[in-house]
């Protein structure tokens, strides 16, 4: 036995030729020929200490092949649906009307959950809270790096519609998304060859596109 095998290695035993024929009168170990004692005692009572290791040193510990292998067990995801009075299934058509939001730069998260909202609206199952359609359906209308965001949130941390709201809005409309908006429509001014309706409706699109921004009605006007 090498010592680069440590988990083989047994207790030293000064009486070890004792202790084989003491095995043997006890039948715990069959009888050997008295020429090959000499060459088989540490083989066999190897063997018989290898099948009483677990019992005396505990769990065998994790190679480290064991350790590095993946995981196939995986967490629930962040929303905690409530309880259902009425059990309903998203039908597909639903699914494939929803709006696809990716988390891009670009994109409006506002309107993203008003045409979400208009869908959901649309195919609402008798007797099932909105709050519950809405729920299931939102992670069916995340796309790309939304998506990845939904997924990677700690399990079970969004109860509600609302808390699933509002942890999406503060991820892709940041508060210095609006402070630039907010500054934009401060400082707002007719463009050169735009009509009094153009401006007037590129200054409404950009109010609705920050609903929060708190400029109260007097300045807008």
């Amino acid at each position: 036995m090498t010592r680069s095998n440590p988990i083989f290695l047994h207790p030293f035993d000064p009486e070890i030729d004792r202790t084989f024929h003491r095995l043997i009168r006890e039948h715990i170990i069959p009888s050997l020929d008295s020429d090959s004692d000499s060459v088989s005692v540490a083989t066999v009572l190897h063997s018989s200490q290898l099948e009483n290791m677990g019992e005396h040193n505990g769990p065998r510990e994790r190679t480290l092949r064991e350790m590095a292998a993946p995981d196939f067990t995986y967490e629930s995801l962040c929303i905690q649906y409530p309880e259902e009075d009425v059990s309903f299934v998203l039908k597909t058509g639903l699914i494939h009307l929803l709006p696809k939001f990716h988390g891009c730069a670009g994109e409006d998260p506002y309107k993203h959950l008003k045409e979400f909202h208009i869908v959901c609206s649309t195919m609402r199952p008798h007797n099932v809270p909105e709050d519950h359609i809405y729920l299931k359906a939102f992670p069916f209308s995340l796309e790309d790096l939304a998506k990845d965001w939904l997924y990677y949130l700690a399990p079970g941390s969004i109860t509600g519609w609302d808390d699933l709201k509002r942890v999406f809005l503060e991820k892709f409309f940041p508060a210095s998304r609006t402070t630039t908006i907010w500054k934009d429509i401060s400082g707002i001014r007719q463009l050169t060859r735009e009509s009094l309706y153009e401006y007037w409706e590129r200054f409404k699109r950009l109010c609705a596109s920050c609903p929060h921004h708190q400029i109260s009605q007097l300045l807008l006007l």
